[in-house]
């Protein structure tokens, strides 16, 4: 019986390079391919491979988040794509886990495999809490904004960006929402939004970036429409697919 694989990265070239790689090998057939975090977390439910082959680095969902995302009993062996440093491979080594390091050969993916699939009958999948021990010791160092600076008058503001509830376009200005107070910067949206940590935010329309810790609940509109409702009550409207929202909603609340 041929182990079902599927492949989860970012970047297509590599995503190519390792299917063609597991096609070499008789007894794995690769069920599918993902190309980001929320693609992949559903395609695990849907699929239920065997064995993933996971990027650990990918924009907005990291290969650590989409694990978090899914149910213990569903997880399936795990083999980790990394380009992290020495320093992060001896992290994964120490705890056992399966990885490969870009670039790798036909035989480092055979012994990967091999050790997946031992570990896979012998039932010592890697657990969330090595998994997250492991995401300790090879996190880089925050490079979003912990505090964003804000000029009203003679004197300058410094607001924490976990006060904010969320961010709304105004040509280009965006408003900071915080409770009960605004703040307006000259900063378009989309620049704002490179520098928010995707874990904490989440652009769910042209418009609005919110706090996925603000988020109450979504709902229906009166029109039909999809909407997020903060903790303060205030609806707005989402025109990002919601699965995707319900997605990033889950994993934060898992963290």
């Amino acid at each position: 019986m041929k182990t079902r694989a599927l492949i989860i990265d970012d970047e297509a070239l590599a995503r190519g390079r390792l299917r063609k790689m597991l096609g070499r090998e008789p007894d794995v057939e690769v069920v599918g391919e993902c190309s980001s975090g929320p693609e992949a977390i559903s395609s695990i439910r849907d699929q239920r491979p065997d064995v993933i082959f996971l990027d650990v680095q990918m924009p907005q969902i990291s290969g650590f988040d989409v694990l978090r995302a899914l149910p213990r009993e569903s997880q399936p062996a795990v083999i980790f794509v990394t380009a992290h440093d020495r320093h992060a491979v001896e992290a994964f080594e120490v705890r056992a886990l399966d990885y490969l390091l870009k670039p790798f050969t036909q035989a480092r993916l055979q012994k990967a495999l091999q050790h997946a699939q031992e570990r896979a009958r012998a039932q010592l999948a890697p657990s969330l809490e090595q998994v997250w021990d492991l995401l300790k010791s090879v996190r880089p160092k925050s490079e979003y904004l912990d505090s964003i600076p804000v000029r009203t008058g003679s004197q300058t503001l410094f607001v924490r960006v976990e006060e904010i509830d969320f961010v709304e376009s105004a040509a280009n200005y965006v408003v900071l929402r915080a409770g009960t107070t605004s703040h307006i910067l000259r900063e378009t949206l989309s620049n704002l939004e490179s520098k928010l940590s995707p874990r904490m935010f989440l652009r769910i329309s042209r418009s609005n970036i919110v706090n996925l810790d603000r988020v109450k609940a979504l709902q229906l509109g009166p029109q039909g429409e999809n909407m997020v409702v903060l903790e303060g009550g205030r609806q707005l409207v989402v025109t990002r697919p919601v699965r995707e929202v319900q997605q990033r909603l889950q994993i934060r609340r898992q963290e």
